[in-house]
């Protein structure tokens, strides 16, 4: 049996070997990293910290940072907290070894009870057994319990002045808003391609291996902005790298390796396929897409590769630059050539058709036949028709717009609907005006009020939108003349209505007016807003029976209708409340587009 001196020593994961123990050693972070250097420089330490984003990015790692920050004494035992941990003292080796008895570690996703927290409450008001500070370091802080928060508020509000709180969280809207308003937060962002790529270059040489630049751009690719990620990656990358390396040479990581690792298509075929599919040319595109599946390539990658394509086409398009994916000038030019030859309502529509893709491969029993009638229905995509030929062929099949009820009716019947019409739409157009004089202009434009419904307007135009919307839903005319107005109130209004109402009238119009309120119900009479109310059903309820409205549910039977406004300014206006003729008379064919719309319509020839 081999003695403990000839064991081999327990291998380290890179992500464990290279975390990183100074503020200078973080990546991608250098925004937290000036904030808390300067803080801590300045002594201006909070008593509480947040660190949120994605995996990987070095929150936890922040944390034990800030710990020895705070706790490190200097190699000669006596110096002050520092951005720059001497990493030799006892504070810093016993934080670094994770042994510290002043450091508490603990992981909120399996300590989430308010059991947990209550030791921690207990143990703050004792000093630091060895160090400075006592830190609290809680990891997925989101995952505590409702009532473990509540029993943390006070603590963490006003903590002694030998305690400090860390938490991490990938959850911050999960975190409740009592909490964080305790906390200094940052926010770790996601780490750049091109640093992630430059990092395990560093760490691969450092290892004693080679890395081809294209390599490390997969596994940053890969990574998605987390270091942790990409790490593991790498370890994995380098583990299959001495099949390729010699005895004359050091061990090289290959982007071929890596594409097989991680069951990459080569770009370049996946630029091929996406050109091919988008050309028409189906034959060719299929063959490409055996050739990616004879060598490996997974279905899902292969549709995820084609929707990255997709965006980075779309944004060099419109913006000049591929966003986050790392790209050399070659793919840059094809994404480029790809751009100038496809349009931007074909790069939506091959997007949604690609994104819907993916959940499709995933739920396929053979994935491989499922990308190829994806990549057949891209290929074939312009032959689809589009929404606004769809809408085309609505209107030709619903011939006419026919009037509800039937005939249109003369005599009384004819006069509510115009009157009805007219309102919906002087109520509309007036809606969509702002306006745009100066005080002294409108004082002088403004007529005085004849009568309710120019009250209401004059209320909206000066912008009193307390009073109009207490004019409309609350008040009903009794008797209105210049300089008197008598209303019923339904409603029991603010003390200072009538007073507010007067006041308001007298500087507008440079006249005293007198307001006399009666407290009453409605009865058989309508507020604008209830007759408004009543208008929008009938509209709707109209718009459904019509036959365009049918035929076009018969194409898109989840549509929602919406009555939308009319903003025609040369139609009439008209008052703002049905009026006594159109209040009384018979309103069985009410139609309010009877007027703007002709009886058959025809979809315009296209240009």
């Amino acid at each position: 049996m081999a003695s403990a001196e000839t064991l081999p020593a327990e291998y380290r994961v890179l992500a464990r070997k290279y975390r990183p123990k100074t503020f200078a050693e973080l990546i991608g972070q250098d925004a937290l990293v000036r904030t808390l250097t300067n803080a801590i420089s300045q002594n201006r330490i909070a008593h509480a910290f947040i660190l949120t984003g994605v995996r990987g990015v070095g929150k936890t790692t922040t944390a034990r940072i800030i710990a020895r920050s705070l706790n490190c004494t200097g190699a000669d035992g006596t110096g002050t907290a520092t951005t720059e941990p001497c990493g030799v003292c006892p504070s810093c080796v016993s934080i670094l070894e994770e042994r510290n008895l002043d450091v508490f570690e603990m992981d909120a996703a399996s300590h989430t009870s308010i059991d947990d927290i209550r030791t921690i409450i207990d143990g703050v008001h004792y000093k630091p057994t060895v160090s400075r500070y006592k830190i609290y370091i809680i990891d997925e802080v989101h995952m505590l319990s409702r009532s473990a928060f509540n029993a943390l508020l006070k603590t963490l509000e006003e903590p002694p002045s030998h305690t400090k709180f860390i938490f991490a969280t990938t959850e911050i809207r999960k975190l409740p808003i009592t909490v964080q308003s305790r906390c200094q937060r940052f926010d770790l962002r996601r780490v750049s391609g091109e640093l992630l790529a430059e990092h395990f270059s560093r760490i691969t040489v450092l290892e004693g291996l080679e890395i081809e630049s294209e390599a490390a751009g997969l596994i940053a690719r890969a990574a998605d902005g987390s270091v942790r990620d990409g790490l593991s990656l790498l370890d994995q990358a380098i583990a299959r790298a001495f099949e390729f390396g010699g005895s004359t040479r050091a061990p090289m990581v290959t982007a071929e390796s890596v594409k097989s690792m991680l069951g990459l298509a080569d770009r370049g075929k996946i630029f091929d396929l996406f050109e091919a599919t988008m050309r028409g040319e189906m034959a060719l595109a299929i063959g490409i897409y055996d050739e990616l599946h004879e060598v490996g390539a997974d279905a899902l990658q292969t549709a995820q590769d084609l929707l990255e394509i997709c965006h980075s086409v779309t944004r060099i398009k419109l913006a000049g630059s591929t966003g986050a994916y790392l790209v050399d000038s070659s793919e840059k030019q094809r994404l480029q050539a790809l751009g100038s030859g496809l349009s931007i309502p074909v790069l939506m529509r091959s997007w949604q058709l690609l994104l819907k893709a993916i959940a499709e491969i995933q739920q396929a029993s053979d994935s491989k036949a499922a990308l190829e009638m994806i990549i057949i229905r891209l290929g074939f995509m312009p032959d689809l028709p589009l929404p606004a030929d769809l809408l085309k062929k609505a209107i030709v099949d619903s011939k006419n717009l026919p009037a509800r009820g039937g005939a249109t009716s003369s005599g009384g019947g004819g006069g509510a609907t115009s009157a009805r019409q007219g309102n919906t739409v002087m109520k509309l157009a007036y809606a969509n005006s702002t306006p745009q004089a100066s005080e002294a202009a409108e004082l002088e434009a403004i007529a005085i009020p004849q009568n309710f419904n120019e009250l209401v307007a004059l209320a909206e135009a000066r912008r009193d939108f307390n009073l109009m919307m207490e004019l409309r839903k609350n008040c009903l005319v009794d008797s209105f003349a210049e300089g008197r107005i008598e209303l019923t109130v339904i409603e029991s209004p603010s003390p200072k209505f009538a007073n507010h109402l007067s006041s308001q009238l007298s500087k507008w119009t440079r006249r005293a007016w007198v307001i006399s309120l009666n407290q009453g119900a409605a009865g058989d009479r309508q507020t604008i807003a209830q007759f408004e109310q009543k208008q929008k059903s009938e509209e709707l309820e109209w718009a459904r029976s019509h036959a365009l409205t049918s035929a076009f549910l018969k194409l898109f039977p989840d549509a929602e209708i919406k009555v939308l406004p009319i903003t025609d300014p040369s139609l009439p206006p008209a008052p703002l409340t049905p009026s006594a003729a159109g209040d009384s008379a018979d309103d069985s064919d009410f139609n309010p587009y009877r007027d703007m719309v002709p009886d058959s319509f025809s979809p315009p020839e296209d240009d």
